[in-house]
């Protein structure tokens, strides 16, 4: 703030008076300004290469590697993008595979009581029909019994009332019209 002043105050003081050359007024030794030139070149090239040259590199570098840093960042977003992709259409594949294989499940568990059920019924049958034969031949084995049985009484019965009484040959008639009517039964 003292320097635009203080130009300020120059410009105006040298607008009022003529007064000697700003080198005079100011005591400038050109001998002196040339050394002050040269020491403020040393110093601007030592600042050059110790401060600004490695500050510049290092600003470089790190540009490289915030631009390496924002690829890698958009190369693993597309890869991202890519894996959830991936990984939605393997969840979808899935949730289909699991949905068939719930599907052939049931299917195959349907398939199986379906085939239980007509097993159990033809067995059933089968047990059924076995259970008829076993009493159509009990019922003829006990019919052929009653018959066997009765036909014995009958020819005892009938050997006992008639043998006192019929002669042979009646008696032989007896037995066979007995006989018969036993068959028929």
């Amino acid at each position: 703030m003292t320097l635009p002043l203080f130009l300020a105050a120059a410009v105006e003081a040298h607008a009022h008076t003529a007064e000697p050359g700003l080198v005079d007024k100011f005591g400038l030794d050109w001998k002196y300004v040339a050394i002050q030139t040269f020491s403020f070149l040393i110093v601007l090239a030592v600042l050059y290469k110790f401060g600004i040259k490695p500050t510049i590199a290092a600003m470089e570098e790190r540009a490289v590697k915030i631009g390496a840093g924002l690829k890698y960042a958009e190369e693993m977003q597309a890869k991202l993008a890519a894996a959830q992709q991936e990984s939605a259409a393997l969840v979808k594949k899935s949730q289909t595979e699991a949905t068939r294989i719930i599907d052939d499940a049931r299917k195959s568990a349907k398939d199986f009581a379906d085939k239980q059920q007509a097993e159990a019924i033809a067995r059933a049958a089968d047990t059924a029909t076995k259970a008829q034969q076993a009493i159509e031949l009990e019922h003829k084995k006990m019919l052929a019994d009653a018959r066997a049985e009765i036909a014995r009484l009958v020819v005892i019965t009938t050997e006992r009332v008639l043998a006192k009484k019929l002669t042979d040959a009646d008696r032989t008639s007896y037995n066979e019209a007995a006989s018969r009517e036993l068959t028929s039964v």
